[in-house]
C-alpha cells in the first residue's frame, strides 16, 4: 500500500537522520500489521477478540527495536526530540491501533513524561517502569462533572492528610482509559487556603484501593469505546493512599498539568494530522475508483476536486504549524510558545474534522456506515475541539497574547 504520508521541501527541514531511518520502518509496520485489523467488529464491538492480537503486535514492535520511541535513552528509548516524535506520532495515528501497539497512547504517554521528570524513585520503580514496559496502563483523573473542565483551578476533590496518608474524596468523569488501568494520577485539592493555582496536587492512586468506585464508561456519540480508549466516571470515597504517592511538590498540581499539556498538545495535533492524512487517502482512492456513470468517476467532478484541493492545502499547513511549534518547544520550552500551542490546537482539530467530513461526503452513504473508518473517527474525534482546552478558550488565549503586544491587557477587565 502506498504511504499516506507525504513530505515536501519545507517539511524536510524538520527531518533528522533518526527520523529518516525510523519513519519508513514504522510506516511499513503500521500499514502491513495494523491496517488489516481495522474492521468494525474489532474497533467497536469485539475488543476482547482483538486485544490478544494487539499484544502479539506489541511483541513484534519490541522485537523490531521500535519500543519506547518516546522514552529517553537512559530508559531504553531513543531520546527523540518532541519534533522528531511528533512526526512518528502522525504515522502511528493513521491507524486507530497505532499508538496503543507502540505504547504511546494517551494518557499513558503524558503520565510517563510527567512521572519521569517529577516522581520520586520509589514511584518510578513501582509504577513508571511497568508502565514504560507496557505491562500496565494508567489514567489521568482531573475533570469533574460539577465544575467547568476548562478551569482546572476549580475542583471539589480533596486530599486531606491523616497521619502519613492522604484521604481522597471526590467525583471525577472523563477519566480517560480508567477501564483496565492499574493506577490513576489524581488531581485533588491539598491546600484549600492557597492561591487558586497552588491548591491542587497530583497523587497516584492504585485502582484496587478500597473506596475507589468505577461507575461507568461514558458513551461518546453512542459508543463506550475500548478499555484503552474509554472515558470513565469514577468516585473516590475515603480512598487512603500514602503521602509518598505525591508527584512533585504539594500544591504544584496545576503547574504540572500545564507542563504536561504543552507537549501533549503536540502529540494530539500530530495525531489529528495522521487521521486527516489517512482520511484524505481514503477519499482520493474512492474518488478515482467510484464510477458515477459509465466512464466517469467521482474524481472528475469539480466538487470532489475542491474537497481534495482544500484538504491537501489544510493538512500541509497544519503540519508545518505543528512541527514549527514542536521545534520551538524543544528549543525554548512550552511556556515561551504558549500562543503557538493554542493556535495549533484549535486550527488542527478543526482541519481534521473538515477533512473527515469531506471524505464522508465523498463516500456518500457508505461514509456514514461502520464499513470504513471514517464514521468511527468522526464520532470519536469531534471531542478534539473540547478536550485539552475548548476551541473558545484557546482562541481567547491567543487573541489576548496578540493584543498584549499592541498594549491592550484584556485581563484587567
Amino acid at each position: 500500500m502506498e504511504s499516506t504520508i507525504k513530505t515536501n521541501k519545507m517539511e524536510s527541514l524538520f527531518i533528522t537522520e533518526k527520523i529518516k531511518d525510523l519513519l519508513p520502518k514504522i510506516k511499513s509496520f503500521v500499514e502491513n500489521e495494523l491496517y488489516p485489523l481495522e474492521t468494525t467488529d474489532n474497533l467497536l464491538h469485539n475488543f476482547s477478540f482483538v486485544e490478544p492480537i494487539l499484544k502479539e503486535k506489541r511483541a513484534l514492535v519490541k522485537q523490531a527495536g521500535l519500543w519506547g520511541l518516546h522514552l529517553p535513552i537512559e530508559d531504553g528509548g531513543l531520546g527523540l526530540t518532541l519534533c522528531e516524535f511528533g512526526q512518528i506520532s502522525e504515522v502511528l495515528a493513521s491507524s486507530p491501533f497505532g499508538h496503543y501497539v507502540f505504547n504511546t497512547q494517551a494518557p499513558d504517554i503524558g503520565n510517563t513524561e510527567l512521572m519521569h521528570k517529577y516522581a520520586p524513585k520509589h514511584l518510578k520503580d513501582q509504577y513508571l517502569k511497568p508502565l514504560m514496559d507496557g505491562e500496565i496502563r494508567s489514567c489521568f483523573s482531573m475533570t469533574e462533572p460539577e465544575f467547568a473542565g476548562s478551569n482546572p483551578t476549580r475542583m471539589g476533590t480533596t486530599a486531606v492528610k491523616d497521619g502519613d496518608d492522604y484521604i481522597i474524596n471526590g467525583h471525577k468523569w472523563f477519566t480517560s482509559s480508567a477501564d483496565g488501568a492499574a493506577f490513576a494520577v489524581v488531581m485533588a485539592v491539598t491546600n484549600p487556603d492557597a492561591a487558586p493555582h497552588k491548591r491542587a496536587s497530583q497523587i497516584i492512586v492504585p485502582l484496587d484501593t478500597p473506596g475507589y468506585k468505577f461507575i461507568r464508561n461514558i458513551p461518546i456519540m453512542g459508543h463506550t469505546g475500548d478499555s484503552w480508549a474509554s472515558h470513565a466516571e469514577v468516585i473516590y470515597e475515603n480512598v487512603r493512599v500514602p503521602q509518598g504517592n505525591l508527584i512533585g511538590m504539594e500544591g504544584s498540581g496545576f503547574l504540572l498539568a500545564q507542563e504536561r499539556l504543552g507537549p501533549g498538545r503536540i502529540h494530539h495535533c500530530m495525531r489529528f494530522i495522521g487521521i486527516a492524512e489517512r482520511s484524505f487517502d481514503l477519499m482520493c482512492r474512492y474518488a478515482v475508483a467510484r464510477e458515477m456513470e459509465e466512464g466517469v468517476v467521482l474524481g472528475e467532478k469539480q466538487f470532489i476536486q475542491g474537497f481534495i484541493a482544500e484538504s491537501r492545502a489544510e493538512i500541509d499547513a497544519a503540519r508545518l504549524l505543528v512541527l514549527r511549534t514542536a521545534k520551538n518547544i524543544d528549543e525554548k520550552g512550552a511556556a515561551a510558545v504558549r500562543d503557538e500551542i493554542s493556535m495549533i490546537k484549535f486550527f488542527t482539530a478543526n482541519m481534521m474534522l473538515r477533512v473527515i467530513d469531506r471524505a464522508i461526503q465523498t463516500h456518500g452513504a457508505l461514509g456514514m456506515t461502520n464499513d470504513i473508518l471514517l464514521s468511527y473517527w468522526y464520532a470519536h474525534e469531534r471531542a478534539a475541539r473540547i478536550y485539552d482546552g475548548a476551541d473558545e478558550v484557546h482562541k481567547t488565549a491567543l487573541a489576548r497574547g496578540i493584543l498584549k503586544g499592541y498594549g491592550l491587557d484584556t485581563r484587567k477587565k
